[in-house]
């Protein structure tokens, strides 16, 4: 009998004690600088919209098509990089993503039509590309740690709002003095030369799906009393829940400050200040969800968010909109990675992958939703009133799936053996 494979496995896998250890953290910092990275995928395509439609003489929503697929194929690219991450480990998609990301940016700085230019941010970026910095980074960050795991989840998943803090101003001044088609190019050399060594710090498995000892179960997952399949189904329409309501900010600021006669620059510097303190709100909520939990921290995340909807409906000038926008990102940047942290809690590690970027992907489609409803809304009644309001509706579907959810585990943990 050849033992080869057998001794091979048993020599590289990760005993559990490594879980939190200092590769853990040093592991954590590359999953960091590989996110914001890779946030070039989807910051640079909104940076890019005015140049493309000058460049190829197209309308405003033809030219916001490249933007659209990138998000489509960022979400359904999650699944599969999440899926490739369970069978194969992290590296194998972050190594595609690396080499698809850096080659769809050069494949789209040469593009000499919108569909081609569009295809390049779609399936190579988008799908093939920046899908592998996200949700899988996220995933396996979350089976390297058990006391600190809320926290390193957090930071790991600042890394795309690092992206989209750093990326926008970078592109815009290379676009200003060198074009952005060189520019396409250049950004794509770089994810090819930055992300490459950073992958090779992922190589190894995670210690929760190191084999056992005998009679020892590793990272078993707590029992709601659901089928898998419903419970993914609930966090998902969760999912879905908060992000339409995430959304409504979100998207509509800078149209909002418009239509109140403050200039757009005023909007793009609230959407900024939303995005700088939802990097200290993910950060504080992961500190809270080692403490409480992940279901915990969603519920008070979407209970804070809910606040934050209902004072933006009275804020009518520039500093209530400004205190609103900074209190609007400090309560709800917690509330994505935390779903994270409950897939860690109730399922298997070794569907850690796939299930966490099935439920991230649902928030993905959450904000398009409901980006799209609010302005929809906005056409039918003349304000943003109304599209706050069905926001905050949503919000509230979002927490009674939260509250069902945390009774459910404490009856399940007081209910007589």
């Amino acid at each position: 009998m050849n033992t080869t494979p057998l001794r091979a496995a048993r020599d590289t896998a990760i005993k559990p004690s490594e879980a939190e250890s200092r590769y853990a953290w040093l592991r954590l910092l590359a999953s960091l600088a590989l996110m914001t990275v890779g946030g070039a995928g989807m910051y640079s395509v909104t940076v890019a919209l005015p140049p493309i439609q000058l460049e190829f003489g197209v309308a405003r929503s033809d030219a916001s098509l490249p933007y659209t697929l990138t998000m489509i194929g960022f979400g359904l690219g999650g699944i599969l990089m999440g899926k490739l991450a369970d069978r194969l480990g992290v590296i194998v998609p972050v190594l595609i993503g690396t080499c698809c990301m850096g080659l769809g940016f050069i494949a789209a700085g040469s593009a000499q039509s919108l569909w081609q230019f569009a295809l390049a941010q779609g399936i190579l970026i988008g799908f093939l590309g920046c899908s592998a910095t996200f949700a899988p980074l996220v995933a396996d960050t979350s089976l390297w740690f058990n006391k600190r795991r809320g926290i390193a989840v957090a930071i790991c998943a600042s890394g795309n709002y690092l992206g989209g803090t750093i990326w926008p101003p970078v592109v815009q001044h290379f676009f200003d003095s060198a074009g952005w088609r060189q520019t396409y190019i250049g950004v794509g050399i770089f994810c090819i030369a930055a992300m490459l060594p950073l992958s090779l710090m992922l190589r190894r498995r995670p210690p929760g799906l190191a084999p056992a000892a005998p009679g020892v179960v590793s990272g078993a997952p707590q029992d709601l009393g659901l089928r898998p399949a419903l419970l993914l189904g609930l966090l998902c329409t969760a999912g879905v829940a908060c992000c339409v309501a995430m959304s409504m900010p979100q998207v509509h600021i800078v149209a909002l400050c418009n239509d109140m006669g403050f200039a757009a620059a005023r909007g793009a510097e609230m959407l900024s200040l939303m995005l700088g303190f939802g990097i200290v709100s993910r950060l504080a909520s992961g500190w809270i969800c080692d403490r409480i939990g992940g279901l915990r921290t969603l519920l008070l995340g979407s209970a804070l968010q809910g606040v934050a909807l209902v004072l933006f409906l009275p804020a009518d000038g520039l500093a209530s909109l400004y205190v609103v926008s900074a209190l609007f990102g400090l309560f709800q940047g917690g509330i994505v990675p935390s779903y994270a942290i409950i897939v860690r809690e109730y399922f298997s590690p070794k569907v850690a992958g796939t299930t966490v970027s099935i439920v991230l992907t649902s928030t993905l489609f959450g904000m398009a939703l409901g980006g799209w409803m609010s302005g929809v809304i906005f056409d039918w009644t003349g304000s943003y009133r109304a599209a706050f309001l069905n926001g905050i509706a949503w919000n509230m579907l979002n927490m009674a799936i939260a509250i069902g959810l945390l009774l459910r585990a404490r009856k399940r943990i007081y209910s007589p053996a």
